[in-house]
């Protein structure tokens, strides 16, 4: 194995993980070891209070409202304090639906009743009737890795940005933050959440080869990376955004 290594933080698995979203952590991990990076994983669940400053990169998925309801403790017990802590440090991040809804100021019911979340970045979301469902794709800038990104995403949440905060990406097809603004996710220093379930890494490669590419970065001051094998990964992409953006994708 290299002498770099990447430690990951598995967020809350035991609670938010909808949507095969521990993908994300097995596909991170293959392409770290496939590149000869050691690569060590660990589950951080409620209750935890591990030093957040030994990890290089963080994964935090997707769950229902209950759920998130569950979390709000442990955030203020001071796990949130250092989760923020970690995010301006620089520190990788990848939040999926119920996780990135958790970095905003608050999450509000369709009945009005108001959840207070972590406010890591300046936005908020608010609960609706209908589902925002279907396979759908979006498009990174440069700073966030500028290619097209495919996924699924399943969520009555509507998430509204503050001014000068960054999406993730601009909607091609489907709902995206809102269903309104064409915007997608948010990309604040090195924290990217996104509503893409499916999981998004082994759909996205070079997505996941960004992230890579930034932890190792922060950790190390290089990025660059070697490049894969991936003309298989990459063709089942292509077909697939082709599918979705010209309407002929099942499974919506």
């Amino acid at each position: 194995m290299s002498e770099r290594k990447i430690k990951i933080a598995h967020m809350f698995p035991e609670v938010l993980n909808l949507y095969g979203d521990r993908g994300n952590i097995i596909c991170l991990k293959k392409r770290l070891e496939w590149r000869g990076f050691d690569c060590e994983i660990n589950e951080v669940k409620l209750g935890d209070q591990p030093d957040l400053t030994q990890y290089d990169l963080f994964f935090i998925g997707g769950g229902q409202d209950f759920e998130q309801e569950v979390l709000l403790n442990d955030l203020k017990a001071g796990k949130g304090d250092n989760i923020k802590a970690a995010i301006e440090d620089g520190k990788t991040f990848l939040v999926i639906c119920g996780g990135y809804q958790m970095m905003g100021h608050y999450y509000e019911t369709k009945e009005g009743e108001r959840m207070s979340f972590l406010g890591a970045v300046d936005f908020h979301t608010i609960g609706g009737d209908v589902r925002m469902i279907g396979n759908y794709a979006f498009r990174l800038p440069e700073e966030a890795g500028g290619t097209d990104i495919v996924g699924f995403e399943n969520h009555s949440g509507r998430t509204y940005l503050g001014e000068g905060t960054k999406p993730l990406g601009t909607v091609l097809s489907g709902y995206g933050n809102n269903g309104e603004d064409k915007t997608e996710g948010i990309h604040y220093k090195n924290l990217y959440g996104s509503y893409s379930h499916g999981p998004i890494l082994p759909k996205n490669p070079e997505f996941a080869d960004h992230l890579i590419s930034k932890a190792l970065e922060h950790k190390y001051g290089s990025g660059e990376l070697e490049p894969l094998a991936d003309a298989y990964e990459k063709a089942a992409h292509d077909h697939i955004l082709e599918k979705v953006l010209n309407g002929t994708m099942s499974g919506d």
